[in-house]
């Protein structure tokens, strides 16, 4: 009864390896988990809803709501019960509009809404899976922080031999089991994490900010979430498609500077990781009108005076205890090294992380990113250009080892 208490949400796409969902289904209900399942119309093509429903113990779920009764399948709910979602099997069409967002089933829907992980097993012909597109969603996905079950190689249901099939309901069952009662290394660990780009205010409706998308500090949170930290965001000005991303953090939007400074100061004691990966303004206007400033005919210039905001990171640095690991990131364009090893000496950072800006791919807005850690005792280590998923996994890995040592 390894998963005894856990709910698991499983969707059924219109693929033919549908059958076997009804095996991976009885083997999540027979180690103990609570299980729903959401189907596609076209799913009930390949497995009736009743075989579902009979393993599952539960109504199965197709509409956005039930024309009889008139009952209401909140696909919000639906994700907010669930512990994983399970997609199995995943078709090319569904995995495209997962990650293009296209709601237009109740499956899809949930998807969208779902604040636990999600875990497809993907299934197709093998051009269609080999398809640069649908590689394309794949990586995505990936990056999003879907857990992919690979398909294997064998006989299609096209006659042809190669990889799409579906991996078997064991493999999945295996998969989910995994991540649901592994070892988490920083389970019961706090992490504080900041991100985006602040918002200086100049009058009413102009700012001063930076081109920071909050990309690699929510690739890092969820990272740590993933390693079992309770998790919490404090945002500046970020993509807004990447709010709530991650799946159980607290998230705090502070988007000036000094908003920065006042969240973080109230947090520095009781979180045991503080990650400082906002692109914070040096410097503020001294004064912020109340009104639109308009154009004088007068002068071809205007005089806008500047104060330094106060600094974050020394704040930090200066409070932190040595239980705590504090990580800074410094993004440069000259002198990198020489610049990033001064900012941790100066901030008390354990270990910083650098990016320049002259490394293609690296930087802000960007899927990729190309860093180098340096901590107090070495002289840095460097990796190769990865995407932010990928750099969010080295980056924590070191703070797993700093805690750890």
């Amino acid at each position: 009864m390894v998963l005894k208490g856990k709910n698991i949400l499983v969707g059924v796409t219109g693929g033919i390896a549908a059958y076997k969902t009804a095996s991976l289904v009885r083997l999540f209900v027979k180690n103990g988990a609570n299980v729903q399942c959401i189907m596609t119309k076209n799913a009930k093509e390949f497995i009736t809803p009743l075989t579902l429903a009979t393993l599952s113990k539960n109504p199965i779920l197709v509409e956005f709501f039930d024309p009889e009764s008139g009952r209401w399948n909140s696909h919000v709910s639906l994700g907010e019960w669930a512990d994983v979602y399970v997609i199995a099997p995943t078709t090319a069409s569904s995995l495209a509009k997962m990650v293009t967002g296209v709601a237009d089933n109740l499956l899809v829907t949930t998807y969208l809404s779902a604040r636990c992980p999600v875990v497809i097993a993907p299934t197709m012909d093998l051009d269609m899976y080999a398809h640069i597109s649908t590689q394309n969603n794949l990586e995505v996905i990936k990056q999003r922080g879907v857990m992919i079950v690979e398909p294997n190689s064998g006989f299609l249901a096209s006659g042809l031999e190669g990889k799409g099939r579906m991996a078997e309901p064991e493999e999945i069952f295996d998969s989910v089991v995994g991540l649901l009662t592994s070892d988490k290394p920083l389970l019961g660990k706090k992490a504080l994490i900041t991100l985006g780009g602040t918002v200086e205010k100049i009058d009413s409706v102009r700012y001063i900010s930076n081109n920071s998308t909050g990309k690699m500090g929510y690739s890092i949170a969820q990272e740590l979430e993933r390693q079992g930290a309770e998790v919490t965001v404090i945002r500046a000005n970020v993509d807004s498609g990447l709010i709530g991303s991650v799946v159980s953090a607290c998230e705090v939007e502070a988007m000036s500077a000094q908003q920065m400074y006042d969240e973080v100061e109230s947090r520095v004691e009781s979180n045991d990781i503080i990650i400082m990966a906002a692109a914070v303004a040096d410097f503020t206007p001294e004064t912020v009108a109340d009104y639109k400033i308009k154009k004088d005919d007068s002068s071809d210039t205007i005089s806008l005076t500047l104060k330094k905001t106060l600094d974050i990171a020394k704040m930090v640095g200066e409070r932190k205890s040595s239980e705590q690991c504090f990580v800074g990131f410094a993004l440069e364009t000259n002198d990198e090294k020489h610049n990033a090893k001064l900012k941790l000496q100066k901030k008390n950072f354990d270990f910083i992380v650098l990016n320049s800006l002259r490394d293609k791919g690296a930087g802000f807005g960007t899927d990729t990113n190309k860093i180098t850690i340096f901590s107090q005792n070495d002289d840095g280590v460097a990796y190769s250009l990865k995407s932010k998923m990928e750099v969010a996994k080295d980056i924590v890995e070191q703070v797993i080892n700093y805690i750890n040592r």
